[in-house]
């Protein structure tokens, strides 16, 4: 199912094949919808490394209990040619502009989240800083 111009449902599935709910959907959509304007940004594919997971899925990860992956709200994105530092910067620019939903951001060494969670979150978890 495609969700925005250049995002489908299938790119936020739980890797392990659990079915999202309706409520976990509408949830991705509003993802979905933030990511395209990144997109647009951008003018470049962004690589969905995790979207959706299920507590059992994210689990077996050792993600954390409380993570907005399980809701629906969360993806960890890269984008080829790009460092990671400069997309996180990008994001929070557009944040700022209003053009995001504020949420939280987080910095890795090969990928950046975003997570639609309504509130201000910001980490850096990079190994090489």
């Amino acid at each position: 199912m495609r969700l925005t111009k250049n995002f489908t449902q299938r790119e936020f599935r739980s890797k392990c094949g659990t079915p999202m709910s309706k409520e976990v959907l509408d949830n991705v959509k509003e993802l979905s919808c933030n990511l395209q304007v990144l997109r647009d940004f951008l003018g470049e594919p962004i690589k969905i490394n995790s979207g959706y997971r299920s507590e059992a899925y994210n689990r077996s990860i050792g993600g954390v209990s409380r993570s907005q992956h399980i809701l629906g709200k969360a993806s960890d994105i890269r984008v080829k040619d790009l460092e990671t530092k400069d997309l996180y910067l990008i994001i929070e620019s557009l944040i700022k502009d209003g053009q995001m939903q504020e949420g939280g951001l987080g910095l890795y060494d090969s990928f950046v989240h975003y997570d639609v969670r309504g509130t201000r979150a910001r980490w850096d978890y990079r190994k090489n800083k």
